[in-house]
């Protein structure tokens, strides 16, 4: 599975990714804003991802590495986890190397991932939750048409701070997303 942006190729993980997702998941200021990510991030929590995210491809997940064309480097993952084709819903997560911020390449990412999701899985909603501080990423999922649908109170601890943080929690449908897909770009 293949997915290819302007910039971006979106594809399965392989085991020699490991160096590229230590350094930019274990930059303590991209595992703070996740819940799963331990800090400090070791290659053997790097293989064991990679590990785990293989053997559930296509049954219960897709993570996709998001490799940069010009660098041909991994310089972030995006997926979708807790697909259920049954009842038509995943959740969207993703991460990107603090290298990389603030240049479009998640939201030419999730541009792939949401056509992906509909498109090819034919899910009828996607949701996504998001620290409620990511500024960022609130930011991208508002863009990218997902409706604040509330606030889930102290609802994840941080492997990296031991924090706990209160989750904006957004959904997207499939009609929605269509109409706000024509003016992110052409398809």
């Amino acid at each position: 599975m293949r997915l290819e942006t302007e910039r971006l190729i979106l594809r399965k993980l392989r085991k020699s990714d490991c160096s590229d997702i230590v350094e930019g998941v274990g930059e303590y200021d991209v595992a703070k804003r996740t819940a799963n990510v331990p800090y400090p991030y070791a290659p053997s929590d790097g293989l064991a991802y990679i590990n785990k995210s293989l053997k559930n491809w296509g049954k219960t997940s897709y993570a996709f590495a998001i490799e940069l064309k010009s660098e041909k480097k991994l310089i972030g993952i995006m997926g979708l986890e807790a697909v259920n084709v049954f009842a038509g819903t995943a959740t969207t997560g993703s991460w990107i190397n603090k290298k990389y911020w603030r240049q479009g390449y998640i939201t030419e990412a999730k541009i792939a991932i949401n056509d992906f999701a509909f498109d090819t899985l034919k899910l009828r909603r996607l949701n996504s939750t998001v620290n409620t501080d990511n500024v960022a990423s609130n930011a991208t999922q508002k863009k990218m048409g997902y409706v604040h649908e509330g606030v889930m109170r102290k609802a994840a601890r941080s492997l990296a701070t031991h924090k706990l943080h209160d989750l904006n929690l957004y959904g997207l449908l499939k009609e929605d997303w269509k109409k706000v897909r024509k003016g992110l770009v052409a398809k």
